[in-house]
């Protein structure tokens, strides 16, 4: 059910890691001095990198609630879901679907290690070490293939995940890879990091692609992001939007108060 064992040589605490610097931004403990350290250097080019990553968070529970509900989707894909922080995807939708099933994917082991370790006695769970832009090995795999009937609707999950892909991965490409592996009525959701400022766009990519030891693609456009859904029917309203005001649970949900950079996309539906 879980796949290969990890290695202790696999762990490399000296190099900031993507998914670690989300969780401190998020208040988690599963993250090293040298995520703590990435992160603080971040806030003081971007500020508005800790409610970013929060109103993130929020997004995608609120998305997941929303599909499981008003289209009755029980499987999701979560394609780099990192650390399993309280309220993740199959919490929210086993809530609405006590057998939804759903799969995680990442490739930093440490979060591998800390999701089987707590997700190991759901049954209607799967955590495979995987990277993302590897589809054919994701939904080949004997664990997906468990607990995924492709038949049917399911919900492929891109949730601020795509901007650690470089433009010679093909993003675009990737998403019309997964949209046609999957059945009329599955969905897609997409979200990545943007910003309108070009000197942003410049100085954290770099930034990050450094700290990271180069596992990090780019800050993109809004137009870019649209790409992502060609093919798609988006769900309107509210359309592609800043995460934050997608559907939000009340007029006094978070906001960020500053754009340097921002988390852009939405919902599309494989018709």
């Amino acid at each position: 059910m879980h796949g290969e064992p990890l290695r202790p040589h696999d762990i490399d605490v000296t190099t900031p890691s993507v998914a670690r610097m989300y969780d401190y931004l998020l208040g988690g403990k599963d993250n090293y001095q040298a995520d703590r350290n990435a992160c603080e250097q971040l806030l003081k080019t971007a500020p508005s990198t800790r409610e970013l990553a929060r109103n993130n968070r929020l997004f995608l529970q609120r998305v997941v609630r929303y599909l499981a509900v008003q289209h009755g989707i029980d499987q999701f894909i979560d394609h780099g879901s990192g650390f399993p922080a309280r309220e993740n995807v199959h919490q929210v939708a086993q809530r609405v679907h006590p057998g939804a099933a759903v799969v995680y994917v990442d490739h930093d082991p440490v979060v591998i290690a800390h999701s089987r370790a707590l997700l190991g006695s759901n049954e209607h769970t799967a955590v495979l070490h995987a990277d993302l832009r590897n589809t054919d090995l994701i939904f080949g795999h004997e664990d997906t293939r468990r607990l995924i009937d492709f038949s049917r609707p399911v919900a492929a999950l891109f949730v601020s995940v795509l901007h650690c892909l470089r433009d010679e991965d093909q993003p675009a490409k990737l998403m019309q890879n997964v949209i046609k592996r999957l059945a009329p009525g599955s969905c897609l959701v997409i979200c990545q990091l943007v910003s309108d400022q070009p000197q942003i766009r410049e100085v954290v990519t770099s930034f990050m692609r450094r700290t990271t030891n180069n596992h990090w693609g780019r800050v993109r456009e809004e137009s870019e992001v649209q790409a992502y859904f060609t093919g798609l029917d988006i769900i309107e309203p509210p359309g592609l939007v800043e995460v934050s005001t997608w559907m939000p649970d009340t007029d006094l949900a978070p906001r960020q108060k500053t754009f340097e950079w921002k988390v852009w996309g939405g919902v599309g539906i494989v018709p």
